[in-house]
């Protein structure tokens, strides 16, 4: 087993470069694919190793129900750390098991309790649209079957006609896509690996994106969308929270968003998620195809997930399969 053992636990620190370089440089449909892939793969590896250590440690707890063998000396010698690590995964597996499930947990309640208020709220739906009468603006994406807009009257107040049609057309984005699975898939993996935590930032920013994308495609003019960002980032405040599977529409600090109508491409990087989402909608509409890459560095973002993702998952198979061939040495047939 080795060290290999514990190289996909610390390989998810290539997520950073790979979340500015997608973010930066692909569409926002191949960024959220990318990463949500790459996130959900090293978050399994990580915690498959964790799992392999703690099969280890549990074999050295007196009382375990694990074969007798599975201690012998034998196999101490050949797993290399085995008491120490063994039993501080066991500990660490428990707690990312636990943040998990209550990711879950929140997701599952906030989408029940965000059903029952919609189907008990005095509203006016409109197909797929439903307005709630709400002196605070704001305005996501309700996923289920069917998925629903939901918009507060206020929200409707801040925008024009044509800033309302993007809007509309931004959550029907979300609905479509079902941008809430890939919201939560990162948001488990993020649990899983703390080091995962800049993709679930970058999907989140490239699910808005991309949404931004399709509502400037059925307006016809991403000036109007780019405007109608800037202003419900301005006025929104209740929109449900994004990392447990809810997209809306603008959710940012609205001091970030002062100036949002049109921030230089050269502050846009380094600006609040807004700025940049507007910034985007500003410039020409991005290319759609992952490979080949419009320039190196587009094509350094797949090549990073593709090598630190590989190596983890032959790092995990490595230690499988190590352990799973000691194991039974251990407890012949």
């Amino acid at each position: 087993m080795g060290l290999f053992v514990c190289l996909p636990l610390v390989l998810p620190l290539t997520a950073l470069p790979v979340a500015r370089l997608a973010e930066q440089h692909l569409h926002p449909r191949s960024a959220t694919l990318l990463l949500t892939v790459v996130g959900t793969l090293l978050a399994l590896c990580s915690t498959l190793c964790l799992a392999l250590l703690m099969v280890v440690g549990t074999a050295q707890l007196p009382g375990n129900p694990l074969p007798d063998g599975w201690s012998d000396p034998e196999v101490r010698n050949a797993v290399p750390y085995e008491v120490k690590a063994g039993i501080v995964a066991i500990g660490v597996l428990t707690a990312v098991l636990g943040a998990c499930g209550r990711t879950v947990y929140r997701h599952v309640r906030l989408r029940i309790r965000a059903g029952r208020a919609l189907s008990t709220a005095p509203s006016v739906t409109t197909g797929d649209v439903a307005v709630l009468p709400d002196p605070e603006p704001y305005a996501y994406a309700l996923p289920g079957n069917p998925g629903r807009v939901v918009i507060s009257t206020a929200m409707t107040e801040c925008l024009d006609a044509r800033e309302r049609r993007a809007l509309i057309a931004h959550e029907r984005a979300h609905l479509a896509a079902r941008h809430h699975r890939y919201l939560l898939a990162v948001q488990l993996a993020a649990r899983a690996n703390p080091f995962l935590l800049p993709l679930r930032t970058a999907v989140a920013f490239s699910t808005e994106r991309w949404a931004d994308e399709e509502a400037a495609r059925a307006v016809g003019d991403r000036r109007v969308v780019a405007v109608a960002v800037g202003k419900a980032a301005l006025f929104s405040h209740g929109a449900p929270d994004a990392s447990v599977g809810f997209a809306a529409f603008a959710a940012a600090d609205p001091a970030s968003t002062a100036s949002a109508p049109a921030p230089d491409s050269a502050s846009a990087s380094t600006a609040g998620p807004v700025p940049r989402r507007v910034a985007a909608l500003l410039a020409p509409v991005p290319q759609a195809r992952l490979w080949p890459p419009s320039s190196a560095h587009a094509a350094l973002a797949p090549l990073v997930a593709a090598a630190g993702t590989t190596s983890s998952a032959l790092s995990s198979l490595n230690a499988t399969v190590s352990l799973v061939q000691i194991l039974h040495a251990a407890t012949p047939l």
